[in-house]
């Protein structure tokens, strides 16, 4: 065939005289309600690695090497596939168009690149007129990945190391994109962005191009040691999501302004350990396929050996979150998330967008009914019908195509089954075959008996049985006074005090405020105010608003405390031992305690308020705490041997972790992980966290000189605060108004409002 022909002649349709059991065959698994197998095709050579396509409506795939097969869903089987013939040699990639009207499929082999029109080849195909493709694409080499442009004018062809825009009417080379040093893998165009195509390779990085005029955008750094394989584009966050040949995935923001940093790095493998370990029944079986398989000789008593094997991503996909039907509690996640399958050589795996955890797993040898159970190529429909999606498969060992129907409600639902009654399995109940001896410990009678023989003991002298006395028996001796209630008691609350108009005011107005927070109203983010907490430049280690929100306590590096009002004005109250050298020596009972009162002798880093407002309570790194009375700015009390150290924040049920440059977000409750918040700019540690009162907002600091603002919905920063001059190691929101206060290394406190 000449390759300047626009049109190429092709093959009518497989006679429906054939037998259809020689080329297909439906099987139906035994796990129906879970994955149906509902075709297999048999070819001639080995389909293993090839693009697939899959649409709600029909599937496309290479057979017997050069023949496209387009399979329509919905219609009888016995007028099934249609058999699209132009290509001399092996069809390695096909795709569908992006409009369904009219519904356009591209393959690709070493020869042509062709596109075809599936209404009309279906018309001629049942007129017995041989339909026919154009060719806009000749010898540009083994294509691997084809893809058209949003509206269907352009197709990107990736052969070799290089990328080719062509005309999706004609044949016509728009643009040559070439820059990769390895095979390119896939291509995908950005719907929001006019021009943009992001490509990944077998060099480990993906690049980001202007399709029109050829150039360069952005190239990024080597990810991995293993090639990238597959690619999707999440157009809800606009991102980029990629997978590579050992189980890793990278998520990077294509959000303006961003510069394509890393939003997080997810270990696929790790993270099916993870979900394994939930129940026992599946952790052999997971060790044989993923771990190693043990090759076992002759001579038993030999050294076995061990073959490493690694975990593809062949597939990225959008799943629909999966939906119960009927009125049994809710097994899935409580928090409003996001759903992708994944999908490998072994199985194809359901994983959270939210927290980044694998929340389903279907494993082909799971199902003894499938015919595949290693896939060389893999593809998904974006949307479910009726709860259900399409998987389409190519053998990795063998020439065997498989359609598959899944049901992910169901997935899920069978193995929270299995994680409850592997629940139940470890519970260990134990019946007493015998009651208790009289003697025993766990005996709730014998420890009654002994505990009112302990309360009626007498103490005992060596003429017979005396009273309890002091220590000092003489009479004209005053006691110790051990046996007697200390004489100073400190924070025992008047309970005769009677409620003035004042209190009830104060109260009133503090329920006032915390009912009125804003819940839905914008973070704040516009800086309002900026002052110095001290004369010199001095880390502020911790800052906390009291319980009204009227007052702010910062702890200082120079081991002073410093009160200030919420709206930073004003002069700020100083709790130091420099100024109060008189307190040195005096004395404070407590208990049986005498301690004397001083300032820290070490920097403060964390700080705390009592309800009413009237004690400050601090923490050192001279492993002390020290308890301030805030009318008199004086230290009360000191209680030694605290250690200072970083903990997490706790929020009622939810607690905050700051990990690698990320934050986690933990349900008490089920001890799980509900959400990850990563992605601050050049991969910097955050520096202390805040939840904001209504529970919408998470803010954190960060070395970059920078705040971060995180929506609970989303897993990466909606607004970054700029404007600090060094870095930003506190951050507090007030709580009872739409206020928030970083702190900074030198000692400056910056407030901003909505």
């Amino acid at each position: 065939m000449a390759g300047s022909a626009p049109v190429c002649c092709l093959r009518e349709i497989r006679s429906i005289m054939e037998s259809p059991m020689d080329w297909c065959f439906a099987e139906e698994g035994h796990s129906q309600d879970i994955v149906l197998e509902k075709q297999v095709f048999r070819s001639k050579v080995l389909e293993s690695h090839v693009q697939l396509a899959c649409s709600s409506q029909y599937c496309a795939f290479p057979l017997n090497g050069n023949e496209l097969c387009i399979w329509n869903i919905g219609i009888n089987p016995v007028h099934q596939p249609l058999h699209l013939i132009g290509h001399h040699h092996s069809i390695t990639a096909v795709s569908f168009g992006s409009k369904m009207d009219p519904l356009l499929v591209c393959s690709a082999s070493r020869d042509y690149v062709i596109v075809w029109n599936l209404d009309e080849c279906t018309k001629k195909a049942l007129q017995g007129i041989t339909p026919c493709g154009i060719v806009i694409g000749t010898l540009l080499g083994i294509v691997l990945y084809v893809r058209f442009s949003p509206d269907d004018q352009m197709v990107a062809a990736c052969a070799g190391n290089r990328i080719y825009i062509l005309n999706a009417k004609n044949e016509a080379v728009l643009a040559e994109l070439e820059g990769h040093l390895a095979p390119v893998t896939a291509a995908e165009f950005c719907t929001w962005e006019k021009n943009m195509l992001i490509s990944v390779s077998e060099d480990r990085s993906f690049k980001v191009w202007d399709c029109c005029t050829g150039v360069l955008i952005y190239q990024s750094a080597v990810l991995t040691a293993f090639p990238l394989l597959s690619l999707f584009i999440d157009e809800e966050k606009k991102q980029i999501i990629t997978g590579c040949a050992d189980g890793q995935l990278w998520i990077f923001s294509l959000i303006s302004g961003h510069n394509y940093r890393c939003v997080v790095h997810i270990n696929v493998k790790k993270e099916i350990e993870r979900f394994y370990s939930k129940t026992g029944k599946y952790l052999q079986q997971f060790g044989e396929i993923q771990n190693n398989f043990k090759l076992s000789g002759i001579n038993d008593t030999r050294v076995e050996e061990t073959v490493e094997t690694s975990l593809p991503i062949l597939r990225i996909e959008h799943c629909d979150k999966p939906s119960h039907t009927d009125k049994e509690e809710n097994f899935f996640p409580a928090v409003i998330a996001r759903y992708l399958w994944i999908g490998s050589s072994t199985g194809l795996f359901i994983i959270n967008l939210a927290n980044f955890e694998i929340e389903a797993a279907l494993h082909y040898k799971d199902y003894s009914d499938l015919s595949i159970q290693f896939a060389g190529s893999c593809v998904l429909t974006r949307k479910a019908v009726d709860g259900k999606v399409l998987c389409l498969l190519t053998s990795m060992f063998e020439s065997v195509i498989a359609l598959l129907e899944i049901s992910p409600t169901a997935l899920m639902r069978a193995q929270k089954n299995e994680f409850l009654s592997y629940g139940k399995e470890k519970c260990l109940l134990v019946i007493a075959s015998c009651s208790l001896l009289p003697n025993s410990p766990l005996n709730t009678e014998s420890l009654k008996k002994s505990s009112s023989k302990l309360t009626n003991k007498k103490t005992l002298g060596p003429k017979g049985t005396m009273k309890d006395q002091p220590l000092v028996f003489h009479n004209k001796i005053k006691s110790s006074g051990y046996t007697s209630a200390p004489q100073m008691k400190m924070f025992s609350p008047n309970t005769k005090m009677k409620k003035t108009n004042k209190v009830l005011e104060w109260k009133n107005n503090c329920k006032r405020k915390n009912k009125e927070y804003p819940l839905e109203n914008f973070p704040p983010t516009k800086s309002e105010r900026e002052i110095s907490a001290a004369g010199k430049p001095t880390s502020i280690s911790c800052i906390q608003y009291s319980g009204d929100g009227e007052q702010l306590a910062c702890g200082l590096a120079d081991k002073s405390l410093l009160v200030f009002n919420s709206n930073l004005t004003g002069t700020p109250s100083v709790f130091s031992a420099s100024y109060f050298p008189k307190l040195s020596h005096v004395p404070c009972h407590f208990g049986k305690l005498v301690l004397y009162c001083t300032g820290h002798d070490g920097a403060i880093n964390s700080v705390g308020w009592s309800h009413n407002k009237k004690w400050l309570v601090s923490a050192s790194e001279d492993k002390t705490v020290r308890i301030w009375s805030v009318c008199n700015t004086e230290p009360a009390l000191l209680l030694g041997s605290a250690f200072s150290t970083q903990q997490p924040e706790a929020y009622n049920l939810f607690m905050t972790s700051a990990i690698g440059d990320g934050i986690k977000l933990w349900d008490l409750r089920t001890l799980r992980c509900e959400r990850r918040f990563e992605g601050h700019v050049n991969r910097c540690h955050p520096c202390g966290i805040a939840v904001s009162p209504c529970g919408r907002f998470i803010a954190s600091g960060s070395e970059d000189k920078c705040a971060y603002i995180y929506e609970m919905h989303s897993s990466t920063f909606s607004h970054k605060l700029t404007g600090h001059t060094e870095s930003v190691i506190n951050v507090a929101f007030n709580p009872s108004s739409a206020q928030l206060t970083t702190a900074t290394l030198d000692g400056k406190l910056q407030l901003f409002l909505p």
